[in-house]
């Protein structure tokens, strides 16, 4: 085998989107694509609206088309599948690939509640010859990739503090009505936590470590005509007692994207998730503040560059990779991780931590304190099905 065969089960606007990527004739949608890569190629399509059927004969009509995804798995035409679906079905989709030998990348999230991909990933687990892994497009950013090598190195010490502002999914009305399952509890399990969102809350805990307790305030449909939350305001604590805050909303057309990581030996700013700064403390925090006096405190804090440039060294760089490019680059990884053993960029079992800092977000906000992270898995289940019972469209989980 020279190439990776990928089904790819549901044809809405992402998985439209991969198909482009995969054959190089573009999205479904007008989305353009970048070159396909070397090791990938569509294998088959899978959606269950016969208008989706008919779009993709008439756009890609020599691949062979599923209304049933278990009998595309089945088929022989593809090496592994894409779960471009709804979230609740990421996992019962992965669980029965797995199973069956066929290899698997799951979108983002990795489901809407964490037992589900626990079971998931203990599935993976048990069948460790079959490929799984996860679309976090992010971690192909090499900004990102560069931050998380010099926060695990230790060079600047023990974090102390970190923030991200990721306003920048202003998402009008007229999204959350392009699908009935968007934006609910029993069809998407929330809102911006887990369709906008789960790519920052990997790096973030990928990044800066897993944080052991959240309080959160949540705004459901804030300015828009949806029930799930759209308007999150995040504090956390670390195992060291460090501290961090997260904020995301979808009713900001300006935006902001703006990552912090406060450190002993010095700071990291990311603006845009494409240009960052490191600041390297000449000295670190600790010395800084044994032995500095206030006349050096105020010759070194008072704006002049000769002050800054004493107390610490800046290294900038950026990163221009496109929204495309890193997907194409995950499948490549993933697909030379099935042909010739390479580690995977992220592995499927990875999207649990994410899902645990949702569930926590969600379950501080509706309980109205702080939760520990991760969360009772029965607990989060049994409130979230509340929120379905309540929106009355879909069945409980």
């Amino acid at each position: 085998m020279e190439k990776v065969r990928f089904g790819l089960i549901g044809i809405g606007a992402q998985g439209g989107a991969y198909a482009g990527f995969l054959t190089g004739k573009g999205g479904m949608f007008g989305m353009p694509a970048p070159e396909c890569p070397p090791h990938c190629a569509l294998g088959a399509l899978c959606d269950i609206d016969p208008e989706k059927e008919a779009l993709c004969k008439e756009k890609y009509p020599e691949y062979p088309f599923y209304s049933d995804w278990k009998e595309m798995v089945n088929s022989g035409n593809v090496d592994a599948v894409i779960t471009t679906v709804p979230h609740y079905l990421h996992t019962e989709i992965a669980i029965y690939c797995l199973e069956h030998g066929m290899n698997v990348l799951v979108e983002k999230p990795a489901g809407v509640y964490a037992k589900a991909v626990r079971e998931m990933n203990e599935c993976a687990a048990a069948h460790p010859d079959v490929a799984f892994g996860i679309m976090f497009n992010q971690r192909t950013n090499k900004l990102y990739q560069k931050i998380k090598e010099i926060v695990a190195s230790g060079e600047l010490g023990e974090l102390r503090r970190t923030s991200w502002i990721i306003n920048s999914w202003w998402r009008p009305d007229s999204y959350y009505k392009q699908s009935e399952w968007r934006a609910t509890w029993g069809g998407e399990g929330g809102g911006v936590l887990v369709n906008q969102a789960p790519h920052q809350l990997d790096l973030w805990q990928w990044i800066c470590g897993v944080p052991s307790k959240v309080y959160a305030k949540c705004l459901y449909g804030c300015h828009r005509d949806i029930v799930v939350e759209n308007d999150v305001t995040v504090v956390t604590e670390y195992p060291n007692g460090a501290t961090g805050s997260f904020i995301t909303c979808t009713h900001d057309p300006i935006g902001t994207d703006r990552l912090e990581i406060d450190l002993k030996g010095g700071k990291i700013v990311v603006d845009g998730s494409a240009k960052a700064t490191v600041y390297r403390l000449k000295k670190d925090e600790d010395e800084l503040n044994a032995s500095l006096s206030m006349g050096e405190l105020s010759r070194l804090t008072s704006g002049n560059s000769a002050g800054a440039n004493e107390l610490y060294t800046i290294e900038e760089f950026e990163n221009t990779d496109g929204w495309g490019l890193q997907h194409v680059t995950v499948m490549e990884n993933f697909a030379l991780h099935v042909l010739k053993g390479e580690a995977l960029l992220a592995p499927g079992s990875d999207g649990i931590n994410g899902v645990n800092l949702a569930n926590a977000i969600l379950l501080s906000s509706w309980l109205g304190r702080e939760v520990e992270n991760p969360v009772d898995e029965d607990v989060y289940l049994a409130e979230l099905n509340k929120k379905i019972a309540e929106e009355g469209k879909f069945p409980t989980r």
